[in-house]
């Protein structure tokens, strides 16, 4: 199963605390309200807590805007543009954003039974089932199909190839793997 996407044709839901919104990709399984992975985009418009989600592990990548500064029991992390880091969904944590909105890309696992590893590549790259997002220039899969800034692809169960097709190509690469 491999599904190609686009920003601005992804659900939007405004969060209840009115501090911004989420563009879901994927929830897998689809449907099912304890996913076992999950992938967003989240625009995050005023300083406020992130929602806990006990069992998961997260990976949080700025995509645009000021850097993103959070803090909990555990210290602080200030998030610099396409530079993923992970945490437990566990922790209570703060965001406190610069002058304006910012955008940032979440990959969620069920830590009993799915990890990610989440990278800024600029080179080919493969995976059995992952998520990938452009961050610049296009990239081109095995089979020919063009992707380019706002677009990426989810799969599961396919090895799925992507190569740098433009000179400028970034590509934001989530490799996800079954815990055994």
């Amino acid at each position: 199963m491999r599904t190609r996407f686009a920003y601005d044709t992804l659900p939007v839901s405004r969060w209840r605390n009115g501090g911004g919104e989420t563009r879901e990709i994927i929830s897998y399984p689809p449907g099912v309200a304890d996913f076992a992975w999950r992938a967003s985009i989240a625009t995050i418009a005023a300083d406020g807590p992130f929602s806990p989600f006990p069992g998961i592990d997260r990976v949080i990548t700025l995509l645009h805007g000021d850097s993103v500064l959070l803090t909990s029991a555990q210290g602080e992390q200030q998030l610099q543009p396409h530079q993923p880091w992970p945490f437990p969904g566990e922790w209570a944590i703060d965001a406190r954003i610069g002058a304006s909105a910012c955008q940032d890309f979440n990959i969620m696992t069920r830590r009993d039974s799915w990890q990610a590893q989440v990278t800024v590549q600029q080179q080919a790259v493969r995976a059995t089932h992952g998520v990938a997002w452009v961050l610049s220039g296009l990239w081109q899969s095995a089979e020919g199909e063009v992707l380019e800034v706002n677009q990426g692809m989810w799969w599961l169960d396919e090895e799925t190839q992507l190569a740098p097709y433009s000179a400028d190509a970034s590509l934001l690469f989530t490799a996800l793997s079954r815990v055994l």
